[in-house]
């Protein structure tokens, strides 16, 4: 190994034990974590109980009277948006952000039948609560699966469809032995900070890390110091079931809305890969062709392809993602 390559894995190394040294305990709801505009809830009333779901709404002064919904993904909520609310309001948008139930600072239930078709009801229930009736729906990851089953529930509500490196472009059933809520959950559990950030920088940037990446891994593995992290990961284990059982690629031919695809072409995501053989596991998660075939599956669809950036276009290069998104949004 090269004297400068010891160097940098030196390097990374400290700076991941410092980082782990400063960790923060973060509350359940992240009430001790401050998101980057104001915060409001609704109370759905469903499953029998009554849950907390939250949401921003940034309706700048220039308002063009153009709205816009942000889905977060799976390892993700609301606050890995900013900067891009920050440009959408500057552009005139109004931008609505949720935390979907069992994420960020929404209620994370001890029992929850999660499906798709729920998420997105609970999320036109904010809609509704603002009075919007059409709006541009952008998901990113396990939020674009969300997204493309919102759409297809409220085509009349849906006015955009833009999906930025969505996972469910492909069946992993179709691969990946099943495994039951309690094998995900088990292996939640064993989650930790060196574990969060491997991942990461593995499956998210190729194994280039920045400063700027710190704050979302932090955000997981804050919880993880938790005496309620089991309910945590309880949810989490939900939620990897749903995303395995509830496939949405056999419908994008039934899509309305005009769409816009973002991909990242060095992006490889793809649920169970570590459950199969490393030659199933290179047929895996190959978003240069996913969407690329995508597009041609949902009518009316733009592809705009990110050379060399993975499953984050909206952190990892912010620019070439912003600026095919203001323009298609503005059409």
């Amino acid at each position: 190994m090269k004297l400068k390559q010891l160097f940098l894995l030196f390097f990374i190394t400290a700076t991941s034990f410092a980082q782990k040294d400063q960790l923060k305990w973060l509350d359940i709801n992240l009430t001790n974590y401050e998101y980057p505009y104001p915060v409001h809830f609704i109370t759905l009333k469903v499953q029998k109980q009554e849950l907390k779901m939250e949401y921003m709404d940034v309706k700048p002064e220039n308002f063009n009277g153009k709205s816009v919904l942000l889905l977060h993904g799976k390892n993700f909520n609301g606050a890995y948006w900013k900067t891009t609310i920050d440009a959408l309001t500057k552009k005139g948008f109004r931008v609505v952000v949720p935390d979907q139930i069992g994420f960020g600072k929404s209620d994370k239930p001890d029992n929850f039948q999660y499906t798709f078709q729920q998420l997105a009801e609970n999320t036109k229930q904010i809609l509704d609560t603002l009075g919007i009736k059409k709006i541009a729906v952008l998901g990113h990851s396990m939020g674009g699966m969300v997204a493309t089953r919102f759409a297809l529930m409220y085509p009349e509500t849906t006015e955009k469809l833009i999906l930025e490196n969505p996972i469910g472009l492909e069946d992993w059933k179709l691969k990946v032995p099943y495994q039951k809520v309690d094998w995900w959950y088990k292996n939640e559990l064993t989650q930790s900070y060196d574990r969060i950030k491997k991942y990461q920088l593995d499956s998210y940037y190729d194994g280039k890390w920045k400063p700027e990446y710190d704050e979302w891994v932090n955000l997981l593995a804050g919880w993880t110091l938790n005496s309620d992290f089991e309910r945590i990961a309880w949810n989490a284990a939900l939620t990897y079931d749903m995303i395995f059982t509830q496939p949405v690629v056999y419908e994008f031919q039934n899509i309305k809305a005009p769409t816009l695809l973002i991909i990242g072409t060095r992006d490889r995501t793809a649920l169970g890969k570590p459950l199969v053989s490393k030659e199933v596991q290179a047929t895996m998660g190959l978003y240069a062709n996913l969407g690329k075939e995508t597009q041609k599956k949902i009518p009316n669809a733009k592809l705009v392809e990110i050379p060399n950036i993975g499953h984050m276009p909206h952190i990892e290069s912010f620019d070439k993602f912003i600026t095919p998104l203001t323009a298609f949004l503005e059409k």
